[in-house]
């Protein structure tokens, strides 16, 4: 196989939550680029509306569905339109994620902990679970699950996030190894600080911001566009072999250590 080849996605079929914008939007150029046809979800039409007619520009082949992967039936019925729409499903990237808490762990209150986990966690689980069976029925599938740093080292005011992104490894490992007979492989991106609207809150307060870059031997915040080449291995042929991994993507925050560098 060629070096081209192997990060061909001709004929495949890519649907990405929370893809309206910030990383899910990322991911989902990339893959139209790399000649997938991709269904970019989120939660409200108007978004994924606006984030469709910018990859249709690029020449991508997309379909926009508003869903909210923290309901229980919206991920079969996400699932069930792109396969009727398009005809299979081959890779799901699972990026939906929310964050209502923002403060000390013991200031979170019982809503904060049921939304996050029902998006973050439980919404992850019911994609794959409506997944599986359409790659399945293709002969194998990719699932990639976009983590965080937080899932792996404690990160500041954002207690519940943490462990709601800890328990995304921890799930990635084990779907991993009960699917991996069906040719299904299933890993995780776990970015540092990315600026999205998302973590616009550790962006644009200055005190926040400066003190989150000393931990980053880069000194600087990523761009969505920087997670696109992962993203791009993981659901290509290239990542045959590769699977119940966790690939980092932080400027180095984690190896120097979470305000260890330039105090």
């Amino acid at each position: 196989m060629t070096a081209g080849a192997n990060f061909d996605l001709t004929g495949k079929v890519a649907l990405i939550t929370g893809g309206s914008r910030g990383i899910g939007l990322a991911i989902a150029q990339a893959y139209a680029a790399a000649g997938a046809k991709v269904v970019v979800a989120s939660r409200k039409q108007a978004a994924v509306d606006e984030a469709a007619a910018l990859i249709r520009a690029e020449g991508g082949d997309v379909l926009p569905i508003a869903a909210h992967t923290g309901e229980p039936e919206a991920a079969a019925a996400l699932v069930a339109q792109t396969v009727a729409h398009f005809g299979g499903l081959d890779i799901l990237v699972n990026n939906a994620a929310t964050n209502p808490h923002f403060g000390p762990f013991l200031t979170a209150e019982e809503g904060h902990w049921d939304k996050i986990l029902d998006v973050n966690v439980k919404g992850y689980f019911r994609m794959a679970k409506a997944c599986v069976p359409a790659m399945r029925a293709r002969g194998g599938g990719k699932i990639i699950n976009v983590a965080s740093v937080a899932g792996l080292e404690p990160q500041p005011m954002m207690g519940v996030y943490c462990v709601s992104k800890a328990a995304v490894l921890m799930m990635t490992q084990v779907l991993a190894a009960e699917v991996a007979a069906d040719n299904i492989q299933v890993n995780a991106i776990a970015p540092g600080f990315v600026k999205t609207k998302f973590s616009q809150v550790l962006w644009s307060t200055e005190t926040i911001h400066d003190q989150l870059i000393k931990g980053v031997p880069q000194r600087r915040m990523a761009e969505p566009e920087e997670l696109t080449g992962i993203a791009v291995y993981l659901a290509a042929p290239a990542s045959s072999y590769t699977t119940g991994a966790t690939f980092i993507v932080d400027g180095g925050q984690l190896a120097a250590g979470l305000y260890g560098v330039g105090q």
